[in-house]
């Protein structure tokens, strides 16, 4: 089993240059725009970190289920597979602003629809509020269920998340968990405290490209390091 060390490294830099410009990225930055960021931060945050301890379990998992050669083979190919979409989005069209555009549409549509709704029922909400503790209320309010259900659901089925499970089967399982949520954490604070303006200021294709080459870089040494029985 590799280092603790090892999957820490490996794992913060492949979170960082796989969220920085993704559209969880993007909505983090939007939402903060529009409500505290505490919440936001708080419900983007845990849902990436649970995210992560999930992925991390099943890349732990995964060499008990399947011989430790087989997903060794799967994780190098992973790396490989991974590296070439990254440099294709980089040099294919389109980036950053269209991406930021879709992601604020699509929250400006529901946005505007759960204002519609909130009209029609605000004497209803402001009875139950008042029932309400407020520890409750400030925790898991739903500004923080919409950050957290935004961002586990954007996760589900990406390529950090899929690169995340690759790692912890080759890797250090708590390394990978280290490293994954310290990324999560100071993209995600970058996209809260920065906002719009720094989320649409960032190269995307440059973004795409340093995480080609490292993913290129971890299937190479993943290919050349010998298969732990």
């Amino acid at each position: 089993m590799s280092s603790v060390a090892q999957g820490f490294t490996k794992s913060l830099a492949m979170t960082v240059l796989s969220e920085i410009g993704d559209k969880t990225f993007f909505a983090a930055a939007i939402l903060a725009m529009r409500h505290p960021r505490r919440l936001v931060l708080a419900g983007c945050l845990s849902a990436l970190i649970v995210m992560t301890i999930l992925s991390a379990l099943v890349g732990w998992a995964a060499p008990n289920l399947i011989s430790r050669k087989w997903t060794h083979h799967i994780t190098t190919l992973l790396f490989f597979g991974f590296g070439l979409w990254s440099l294709w989005d980089a040099f294919t069209e389109g980036g950053e602003a269209e991406e930021l555009a879709e992601v604020e549409a699509e929250l400006d549509a529901d946005w505007k629809d759960k204002n519609g709704a909130t009209k029609d029922s605000k004497k209803a909400d402001d009875d139950l509020k008042k029932q309400r503790r407020p520890f409750f209320t400030q925790f898991f309010s739903p500004i923080f269920l919409k950050a957290f259900s935004i961002n586990f659901f954007g996760e589900w089925g990406d390529k950090s998340q899929l690169a995340t499970i690759g790692l912890a089967a080759d890797e250090n399982p708590f390394g990978v968990v280290l490293g994954g949520i310290v990324g999560q954490a100071l993209c995600t604070t970058a996209a809260v405290i920065g906002g719009k303006s720094l989320a649409s200021q960032i190269s995307e294709k440059i973004v795409a490209l340093s995480g080609g080459v490292l993913f290129i870089v971890f299937g190479i040494q993943s290919f050349l390091s010998p298969i732990e029985s």
